[in-house]
């Protein structure tokens, strides 16, 4: 555990950049042989404004890292958070508490508040209006997003005081974790099933991905499913009966161009539709 701390701790940008793309390419290939959905699409061309809004995220969190660092450090120096106020906490328990609540705060509610405040809800819904969700949908996020979402992970770290070899350590986790439940793969069902009472599986999460309500306020989590379990947001759904997409932005053209993404979330709020039962 301290070989992993000593290594998160000091983790070159070099090999976070592995883990982006190592972990984009394995899912990216691993859908074309274990398809979930048959899209009839241009895989590369449906890529483009998702490897776009990739590059923005990356860019934003690169840009205000510093903050994250700072921060991190001084609950450090402090012993401020959650985590340090535990006494003779284990090393692994630690570690482990500290990705848990940093997964609860800086994603999991982060997640929930934007699909309840309506400005919030016009901003996240860039990452929703996917019509083919496949493993580059897992950062399709508007720049603004970015910004929110960071604003939570900074939270997080006061809350739950990490240092910054838990912060990467999670940001890491959270990464492939993110890739691997947005991925167009097929699981076995009863090992799908299995993995969602530990981590959000790909079935799991496509459920989040259906074009209609109440399926699209459930199963917010990013790499834990405890926290939709025990608030009551877990749903399920026959992968065969969702349909991807937002129904008040129906247009898959226009929310296959960056440009119009980029304007989403400062059009009008439109009032979603909630249906009773599966479609």
């Amino acid at each position: 555990m301290d070989t992993l701390i000593n290594y998160f701790e000091t983790i070159p940008s070099l090999h976070r950049s592995i883990i982006l793309v190592g972990g984009l390419t394995f899912f990216w290939l691993l859908e074309g042989s274990l398809p979930l959905m048959n899209f009839k699409y241009k895989k590369w061309k449906h890529a483009l404004p998702n490897i776009f809004f990739t590059i923005t995220t990356i860019v934003i969190n690169f840009g205000l890292a510093f903050i994250l660092i700072g921060s991190a450090e001084w609950v450090k120096e402090n012993q401020f958070g959650i985590i340090n106020w535990i006494p003779n906490l284990p090393l692994w328990a630690y570690v482990l508490l500290g990705v848990l609540l940093l997964d609860f705060i800086g994603a999991y509610l982060a997640h929930f508040v934007e699909h309840k405040v309506k400005p919030l809800w016009m901003v996240h819904l860039v990452h929703h209006t996917d019509h083919n969700v496949d493993t580059t949908t897992a950062n399709r996020h508007h720049p603004l997003e970015s910004v929110i979402r960071f604003a939570f992970t900074l939270a997080g770290v006061f809350i739950v005081g990490t240092p910054i070899a838990i912060v990467f350590l999670y940001q890491s986790l959270s990464l492939v974790a993110t890739q691997f439940s947005h991925a167009n793969i097929k699981l076995p069902k009863k090992v799908d099933d299995i993995l969602s009472y530990i981590i959000v599986s790909p079935n799991m999460h496509k459920v989040h991905h259906h074009y209609k309500l109440p399926y699209t306020d459930s199963n917010y989590g990013n790499i834990f499913s405890i926290w939709d379990r025990l608030f009551g947001t877990f749903m399920k759904l026959d992968p065969k009966l969702i349909v991807y997409g937002v129904d008040t932005f129906p247009d898959e053209e226009a929310n296959g161009k960056i440009g119009k993404l980029l304007k989403q979330p400062f059009h009008k709020y439109r009032k979603p539709t909630t249906i009773n039962s599966s479609e």
